[in-house]
C-alpha cells in the first residue's frame, strides 16, 4: 500500500473520486477482505486542504460505488440555500420510486469539510434502506441505519452518527424571535422563546399550539428580528414605479381617440367638409413631404 504522502502526491494529476477509487482498487487487488484492515481515510485532515469544497455530485457518484454498490441510480443530490433547520434530508416518492438528497448550504458552509462527507453519507444511508427495502420513515434510524452506518465507519475512517444537526448554525440562522408572556416563560428549556428563520409568528398551525393554549395560554410579542428588515421590505414593497390615479389603461386609448378625432376635423376643415377634399387634402400633404425630401 501507498503511503499518505504518496497518496496526496497522486491527488495531484488525479481528482478527489479518482483517488478513492484508486485506494477502492488497491485493496481489492490485494483482496483483503477483513473490516478491520480494509481502510482508508475520507476525513483526512490534508483534504480540508486539498479539496475544501468538494462537488458533491462527484461525491455521491463515488460513494454509491464504493458503499451502495451502485444502488443510488434513481436518487439526485442538490444544495438548498433555504434548508436551516437541518444539514441534510432525504425524501422519498413511493409513486416514482425517486429519492431526493437535499444538503443545507447556510449550515454546511459553516463547517469543516469533514462535516459535509458525513451528512452526506448520513444521507446517502437513508435513500439506500429507501430504494432497497420497506423503510419510508427519514427518521428511522433503527438497526438497520446504524448497520451501515457502522459498516462505512470502520472502513472510511469516518463518523456517521444518527443525528446531524448543528445547533450553533441553526441558532445563528433563527434571527425571529417571539416571547411568551405567560406562566411558560418561567419554565425549561425554552422559557416562552420561540426562535425561527423566517418570520413566522406562533400560531395555530404549529403542532404544539393547542398543548401551549391549554398549559399556559399566553400570546407571544415579537421582541427580535433582523437588522434593517422593517426597511428592506418597505423597499422591496416601494421599489416598482407606482401607478398614478388616473392611470387606467382605457384613459390613454380614449385619450388617443380624441386627439385622432380633433386632428381629423383640422384637416377636412382645411380641405374641405366633404370625405373626397379631405382624401386630396391628404395625397396633396403627401406629394408636397415627396417633393421636399426629392
Amino acid at each position: 500500500m501507498q503511503t499518505k504522502l504518496e497518496q496526496i502526491a497522486l491527488y495531484k494529476h488525479n481528482s478527489l473520486e479518482q483517488l478513492i477509487l484508486h485506494w477502492f482498487t488497491q485493496v481489492m487487488m490485494l483482496q483483503i477482505c477483513s473490516s478491520d484492515t480494509l481502510q482508508f481515510d475520507l476525513l483526512a485532515p490534508e483534504f480540508e486542504l486539498i479539496d475544501p469544497t468538494p462537488d458533491i455530485h462527484a461525491l455521491f457518484q463515488s460513494y454509491d460505488a464504493l458503499f451502495f454498490f451502485d444502488q443510488l441510480g434513481k436518487c439526485e443530490v442538490k444544495w438548498s440555500s433555504r434548508m436551516t433547520l437541518c444539514a441534510g434530508l432525504c425524501s422519498y416518492q413511493p409513486r416514482t420510486g425517486f429519492c431526493s438528497i437535499r444538503l443545507s448550504a447556510p449550515l454546511l458552509r459553516l463547517r469543516p469539510r469533514s462535516d459535509l462527507i458525513n451528512t452526506l453519507l448520513h444521507e446517502m444511508i437513508h435513500a439506500f434502506l429507501f430504494l432497497s427495502s420497506g423503510v419510508r420513515d427519514h427518521d428511522d434510524h433503527g438497526p438497520s441505519f446504524q448497520g451501515h452506518m457502522t459498516r462505512i465507519n470502520s472502513l472510511a475512517n469516518t463518523k456517521i452518527t444518527v443525528f446531524h444537526t448543528f445547533h450553533q448554525e441553526v441558532d445563528a440562522y433563527r434571527l425571529h424571535w417571539w416571547q411568551c408572556d405567560g406562566i411558560c416563560r418561567t419554565k425549561k428549556p425554552y422559557f416562552g422563546l420561540v426562535k425561527r428563520a423566517m418570520n413566522r409568528p406562533p400560531s395555530k398551525r404549529d403542532t404544539w399550539w393547542a398543548e401551549h393554549q391549554r398549559s399556559c395560554g399566553g400570546t407571544f410579542t415579537k421582541i427580535k428580528e433582523p437588522e434593517d428588515y422593517k426597511k428592506k421590505k418597505v423597499r422591496k414593497v416601494t421599489s416598482g414605479k407606482k401607478l398614478g390615479t388616473n392611470s387606467d389603461i382605457t384613459s390613454y386609448f380614449t385619450k388617443t381617440h380624441k386627439d385622432v378625432s380633433m386632428q381629423r376635423t383640422e384637416a377636412s376643415s382645411i380641405a374641405g367638409d366633404t370625405q373626397q377634399s379631405s382624401i386630396l387634402a391628404d395625397r396633396k400633404i403627401v406629394l408636397i413631404d415627396l417633393t421636399e425630401e426629392g
